[in-house]
């Protein structure tokens, strides 16, 4: 019978890079999630019956058991960007990596592959950068030889970054930034993914792996770099810090005040405190060349899926072309 694996959250802009590689690898995959329903789109990867998402709660240790009962390795991309609810930092980020490392060791699982992030630290002023920091010291103390793998931003035709900025400029000439000077290593989603496909088959050892793509620049040299691929003018504007700060912490309030009904997806006094870091790999860490493999860059990837903030969408080019005909 072909091995089986949970990946909790493989539904999400990673996991389900991570649930496609493991089908087509021969292994059977749960993914297990908080709505089943929907997350059917996962089905496909394999052939019938060979992907299943089933239901999950990551804050329960009996719903964490169930779904990975007889796997033989599991991984997990459960993570927020924003608190909103009973999902806080501590209890997706810090709390729930831990409880799967100490289940799937009580059950025997041999493998354990963790989604972080670049810049998890115990000692930082973002929670989210602690939590992320906490939740793999969970994961190694009840899973040693687990993989921890921290990715910078990551892109693809899901992101909720290249896309999120592309769609900003639909709004205005004007695309406002905070941190625009801090420096990223944007990577490409399924090479995460491949890396983590590694882990799962033992084929990379133990350790903490930070991903990077090959191309790092600042925040504001990707804008020009994504509105140079969408063919827009707009004025990248960075924001001084107090000025993005008083803008942070009024969305929070919004986001208080609403009991939640408002969702501050924009900018939140946490994200600000990470966009003052960079986001690159650490000169001494183990990365992609420790697992043989070569990353996917930008260039090769954006203009993919960013084709559709172009102003004429995908007939953008033809426009071009007829117009230098008539110029001719």
């Amino acid at each position: 019978m072909s091995k089986l694996v949970t990946i909790y959250g493989g539904s999400g802009f990673v996991g389900r890079y991570i649930a496609r590689r493991m089908a087509k690898a021969g292994w059977r995959v749960r993914v297990a999630v908080r709505n089943p329903n929907e997350a059917m789109f996962v089905r496909p990867y394999g052939a019938v019956g060979q992907v299943e998402p089933i239901l999950c709660n990551v804050r329960d240790d009996a719903s964490v058991r169930a779904a990975l009962m007889g796997a033989d390795a599991v991984v997990n991309c459960v993570g927020i960007l924003v608190e909103k609810g009973k999902n806080r930092f501590d209890a997706v980020q810090a709390e729930a990596p831990a409880r799967i490392a100490r289940l799937a060791a009580e059950e025997g699982v041999a493998r354990m592959v963790l989604i972080s992030a670049i810049g998890a630290d115990a000692d930082a002023n973002s929670d989210y950068a602690s939590s992320k920091a906490r939740g793999e010291a969970g994961v190694l103390e009840h899973m040693p030889q687990a993989v921890i793998l921290r990715p910078s931003i990551m892109f693809g035709s899901e992101d909720d970054f290249f896309n999120r900025f592309a769609g900003m400029t639909r709004m205005g000439p004007i695309l406002p930034l905070a941190g625009g000077d801090s420096l990223f290593q944007p990577v490409y989603v399924d090479d995460v993914a491949h890396a983590a496909e590694k882990a799962v088959k033992g084929e990379a050892p133990a350790g903490v792996y930070e991903l990077g793509g090959p191309d790092t620049e600042t925040l504001r040299a990707l804008m020009q770099r994504m509105l140079g691929v969408i063919h827009r003018r707009r004025l990248v504007l960075n924001m001084p810090q107090w000025i993005a700060g008083i803008m942070a912490f009024s969305f929070d309030m919004l986001q208080a005040v609403t009991a939640g009904l408002f969702t501050n997806s924009i900018l939140t006094r946490d994200q600000l405190a990470n966009l003052a870091h960079d986001n690159v790999v650490g000169p001494q860490s183990k990365g992609f060349d420790d697992l043989g493999i070569t990353p996917v860059s930008m260039e090769a990837v954006l203009p993919d899926y960013l084709w559709r903030f172009r102003p004429s969408g995908q007939y953008d080019a033809i426009k071009d072309s007829a117009a230098n005909l008539r110029r001719g």
